[in-house]
């Protein structure tokens, strides 16, 4: 739970970041721009969006998303959408991901380092939902507390 919300509110940072430098002029991307890091454009392409909505977009609503799906109380809720909702959307990221690292090395030929670090964030959480990383992380903590 607490490694799953952790990096959701730390990709919410990023994406924020990025829509902000997106959709204002007074904001510019801290990246180097030469050679095979370019951040401007990678985000400034035309894979940048998705059916005329930018990707950056797409990200902010995956990551409000697992953070309201991480949060204790729906962690443990015993509810039987939360859990495959949480997995779907961890699944449905780790696609964005995959399709997005095409795009960059494959489509625009360079790599945004912030977009990167989305991508780990979003693989992180994806292998702490599918091998219950979080609820092993979170059994041993109680056993620490309860000894």
């Amino acid at each position: 739970m607490f490694v799953t919300l952790g990096c959701s509110i730390a990709g919410l940072g990023i994406a924020t970041y990025l829509t902000l430098a997106h959709y204002t002029t007074s904001i510019s991307l801290v990246c180097p721009n030469s050679g095979a890091i370019n951040c401007s454009t990678v985000t400034t392409s035309a894979e940048s969006v998705l059916l005329g909505i930018p990707v950056v977009i797409l990200g902010l609503l995956f990551f409000v998303a697992m953070i309201v799906l991480s949060l204790p109380a729906l962690w443990r809720s015993r509810s039987v959408f939360v859990a495959p909702a949480r997995l779907a959307l961890a699944v449905t990221g780790m696609g964005f991901v995959f399709y997005l690292l095409y795009a960059e090395l494959y489509e625009v030929g360079k790599v945004c380092l912030w977009c990167t670090g989305i991508h780990v964030l979003t693989l992180v959480i994806f292998i702490a939902v599918v091998t219950g990383w979080n609820e092993t992380a979170e059994s041993a903590r109680a056993a620490i507390v309860d000894n």
